[in-house]
C-alpha cells in the first residue's frame, strides 16, 4: 500500500512542481523573491498559494476515511517565500476548506495546514536577507509534515482510526510532501540565479562598452568620437543598427539604413527630434513610430536614448531592430544605462575641455573614489530590478546619474551643506538598494546650518569611507550617522559608522592608517589638505577609531566664511 501511495502521490506533487515553475514567470512572483512586491501584490499571491493548496486537497488519494494529499506545498512555500502572514493566510484558506470537506480528521487537517504555513513563514523570518535553500526547505516538510501527523493524532477522533491512519501515510506523505516543496524552492532560485546572472552578464557588456568607447568620448561628441562608439556598440550589441546624433545632426549611423541615414545630414524620423525636444527615451515599436521619411527604410523599432551633458542635451544613441516590437524591458534597460554611462563621459570631457577643475590632482583623486566595483555592482543592482521593479530601477538609474553629474561637475569650488548632502544621498541610494537592511543611514542635520559654503566634494569621501571600510565588512551591517550641528561661530559635520572600526592606538595612528592607501586612501588625504588649505592647519580632517567600535570624522567650518577669498 505504501509504495502504491508514494507513487499516486508523487504524480500529484509532480503537478504542483509544474505550477511552480509557472508562476516562476509572473512579474508579482519574481517581485516577491527581491521582497518588492506590493501589499496587493501579495495578497493575490496569498490566494494563488491557497489554491496550490487546495489543489493539492482536491487531488488528494482517498485512504481509510481521510485524504493523502500534498496540501502542504502550497502553504508551506507561501511562508518561505512571503512571510507569517503569506504563510499563514494560505494555511488559514487552504484549512478552512479541508474542514469543510469533512471527514474525521477534517479540523485536524485544517488546523495543521494553517500551523504549517505559519511555521514556514516563522522560519522564513528567522532567516531574514538570507536566500533558503533546496535543504532548508526539504527539512522545513520533513517539519511541518510531522506536525501534521501529530496534530491529527492529539485532536482526531476516534484515536485507533487516527492511529491507523498515521500509520498508513505519515512516511508516505512526509518523503513526498518534503521532497516536493524542496524542488519547488530549487525551480524558484534557479529562476532567481538565472535572472541575476542575465543582469551580470549585461551589466558586463554595458561596463566593456564604457571602457571600449571612454577614450572617444573624452574628445567629446562629434562626427569621428561617435563613429568610433557607434561601430564598438554594432560589434557588441545584437542589433540592426546604432545611430548617434547631435542636437541637430546625425553624426554617424552603422548597420541597417545607412544608405540614407547620412553623417551630416539633419535628423530625419521625427521620434528622435522628438527625444531630443523632450529629453526623455522613447520606444518606436514599428516603422510608423519611427516616422523616417525614407520609403525604403527597413528599420522597424527602436530604442531612442538622449545624451547629456550637464543639463544641456547633447544629442541622441538609438539602436535599431529589423522587426517590430523586438525592444524588449531587458534591452530598455540595457540602452538606459548605455546612456547614463555616456552622458556621464560627455559631461566629463566637456569640464575637461573648460578647464574648470579645481586642480589635475584633484580630478584624479576624485576619480580614484568612483570605484569600477561601485559601478559594476551598481549596475548589477539596477538590471536585477528592471525586470521586476521599473520604477525602482528608474529611481536607481536617476541616483547613478545624479552622483556621477555631481561627483564631476566641478563648476564652483563652494557649495552649500545642502547640495553636498544631495550627494551623498544619490549615493547612498544606491548602496542601500545593493546591501538592503545592512546599511542603515541615520541623520541629525540642523536646517539653519543647510546654507552654509563648504568645499566641494568634502563629505562623500568620508561617507564612502565608512559605508566600504566599515560597514558592509561587518557581517550583519549597520549604520551610518551623517550629523551638522551648531557649535559657536562654526559648523560642525560628523560622518561615523559603527562599522569595524581599526585598532589604532589614537587618532594619529589611524590617520596615518587610513592615509596609508590601505583604507580610503588618497580620498581623505585630499579631504585633510584641502581644509588645511583653506581653514588652517589646525582645522584639518579629525578622526578617531576603534576596533569593533567603528569610525569618527569630524570637520568644522566657519558659518561666516569669504568663500571669494580662495575662489
Amino acid at each position: 500500500m505504501n509504495d502504491s501511495l508514494i507513487i499516486q502521490l508523487a504524480l500529484r506533487m509532480s503537478m504542483v512542481v509544474t505550477i511552480a515553475f509557472l508562476l516562476t514567470r509572473v512579474k508579482p512572483f519574481r517581485r516577491l523573491l527581491y521582497n518588492t512586491a506590493s501589499v496587493r501584490e501579495r495578497l493575490i499571491l496569498t490566494v494563488v498559494f491557497s489554491a496550490i493548496a487546495i489543489f493539492g486537497t482536491i487531488s488528494a488519494v482517498e485512504i481509510q476515511g481521510a485524504l493523502a494529499n500534498s496540501r502542504v506545498i502550497g502553504a508551506v512555500m507561501a511562508g518561505l517565500l512571503g512571510g507569517p502572514l503569506m504563510g499563514a493566510g494560505a494555511g488559514f484558506i487552504s484549512g478552512l476548506h479541508r474542514w469543510y470537506l469533512g471527514g474525521f480528521t477534517g479540523f485536524a487537517c485544517g488546523l495543521s495546514t494553517f500551523t504549517e504555513g505559519l511555521v514556514a513563514g516563522l522560519i522564513h523570518k528567522i532567516c531574514r536577507d538570507k536566500k533558503i535553500g533546496w535543504e532548508t526547505a526539504f527539512l522545513t516538510g520533513i517539519i511541518t509534515e510531522s506536525m501534521q501527523m501529530l496534530i491529527i493524532l492529539l485532536v482526531a477522533r476516534p484515536f485507533p482510526a487516527a492511529l491507523n491512519l498515521v500509520k498508513a501515510i505519515s512516511v508516505p506523505m512526509i518523503a513526498v510532501n518534503s521532497l516536493g516543496i524542496a524542488i519547488f524552492m530549487m525551480i524558484v532560485r534557479n529562476a532567481q540565479e538565472e535572472e541575476e546572472r542575465i543582469g551580470a552578464v549585461q551589466a558586463q557588456k554595458v561596463l566593456s562598452i564604457a571602457n571600449k568607447t571612454l577614450q572617444h568620448l573624452r574628445q567629446g561628441l562629434n562626427r569621428e568620437s561617435a563613429q568610433n562608439v557607434a561601430e564598438v556598440i554594432k560589434q557588441s550589441v545584437n542589433v540592426e543598427a546604432v545611430a548617434i546624433t547631435d542636437d541637430q545632426k546625425i553624426l554617424a549611423h552603422v548597420g541597417g539604413g545607412s544608405d540614407h541615414h547620412l553623417p551630416g545630414q539633419f535628423i530625419m524620423t521625427r521620434a528622435t527630434r522628438w527625444v531630443l525636444e523632450h529629453g526623455t527615451i522613447m520606444v518606436a515599436a514599428n516603422k510608423d513610430e519611427i516616422q523616417c521619411s525614407h520609403p525604403r527604410c527597413t528599420l522597424r523599432s527602436a530604442v531612442i536614448i538622449p545624451l547629456f551633458s550637464g543639463e544641456k542635451k547633447a544629442g541622441a544613441l538609438k539602436l535599431y531592430q529589423a522587426k517590430e516590437n523586438s525592444v524588449s524591458s531587458l534591452d530598455l534597460e540595457f540602452a538606459k544605462g548605455l546612456g547614463l554611462l555616456f552622458s556621464t563621459q560627455l559631461e566629463l570631457a566637456e569640464l575637461e575641455a573648460q578647464g574648470k577643475l579645481l586642480k589635475e590632482a584633484q580630478l584624479k583623486a576624485l576619480q580614484a573614489q568612483i570605484n569600477p566595483h561601485f559601478l559594476f555592482n551598481s549596475l548589477n543592482t539596477i538590471v536585477s530590478f528592471s525586470r521586476h521593479d521599473p520604477e525602482k530601477t528608474r529611481e536607481l538609474l536617476i541616483h547613478l546619474g545624479d552622483f556621477f553629474r555631481k561627483t564631476l561637475s566641478r563648476n564652483q569650488d563652494f557649495i552649500t551643506i545642502a547640495e553636498e548632502l544631495e550627494r551623498i544621498d544619490a549615493y547612498l541610494a544606491i548602496e542601500q538598494a545593493r546591501n538592503g537592511a545592512r546599511l542603515q543611514v541615520l541623520r541629525d542635520i540642523d536646517p539653519g546650518l543647510l546654507e552654509v559654503a563648504v568645499p566641494a566634494l568634502i563629505l562623500q569621501p568620508l561617507v564612502e569611507n565608512c559605508v566600504k571600510h566599515g560597514i558592509l565588512p561587518k557581517p550583519r551591517g549597520g549604520a551610518v550617522f551623517i550629523k551638522v550641528a551648531r557649535d559657536g561661530d562654526r559648523a560642525v559635520i560628523t560622518v561615523e559608522d559603527n562599522g569595524v572600526g581599526m585598532d589604532a592606538a589614537g587618532s594619529k595612528k589611524s590617520k596615518d592608517v587610513l592615509f596609508s592607501g590601505k583604507g580610503a586612501g588618497i580620498g581623505l588625504k585630499n579631504v585633510d589638505q584641502r581644509l588645511k588649505t583653506i581653514y588652517g592647519q589646525e582645522n584639518g580632517l579629525k578622526i578617531t577609531s576603534g576596533k569593533g567600535v567603528g569610525t569618527r570624522f569630524e570637520i568644522a567650518v566657519p558659518i561666516h566664511y569669504n568663500v571669494r577669498a580662495v575662489v
